[in-house]
C-alpha cells in the first residue's frame, strides 16, 4: 500500500475515496528508561531509549492506519499526517490520512 504525505500521487489517478483512517499508539515510559534518559539529558547527547519508543510508536501507528484503510479497500493512503503527545509520562503517536483506490 503508498502511504504518503502528498495529496495525490504523481503518475496515478484516484478512482475513489473510501474515508479517513486513523492509527494510534500509545506506550508507557519505562522508568530505567526515565533515569536514563534524564542523565543523557543533563550530560547532553540523544536519548537512544526515546528514539526507539518513539519509532515503535510510529510504526505502530501507520500500520494500524494502513490495516484500516486495507479493511475499506484501498490501495493507498495520502494527505498522511503525524501528530506526536506525551499524556502523563505516555507517548502517544496518531496518524491519520484519507484512504483513496488508485487506477
Amino acid at each position: 500500500m503508498i502511504v504518503t504525505t502528498t495529496p495525490g500521487i504523481e503518475g496515478r489517478r484516484i478512482t475513489a475515496y473510501k474515508g479517513i483512517v486513523v492509527g494510534e499508539a500509545i506506550l508507557g515510559a519505562n522508568v530505567i528508561r526515565d533515569l536514563f534518559a534524564g542523565i543523557t539529558d543533563i550530560l547532553g547527547g540523544r536519548s537512544g531509549a526515546y528514539e526507539q519508543e518513539l519509532g515503535k510508536a510510529r510504526a505502530t501507528a501507520l500500520a494500524e492506519m494502513e490495516e484500516r484503510a486495507a479493511a475499506l479497500g484501498a490501495t493507498a493512503v495520502v494527505g498522511v499526517d503525524l501528530d506526536y503527545e506525551v499524556i502523563n509520562n505516555m507517548l502517544m503517536v496518531s496518524a491519520s490520512g484519507t484512504a483513496v483506490v488508485l487506477d
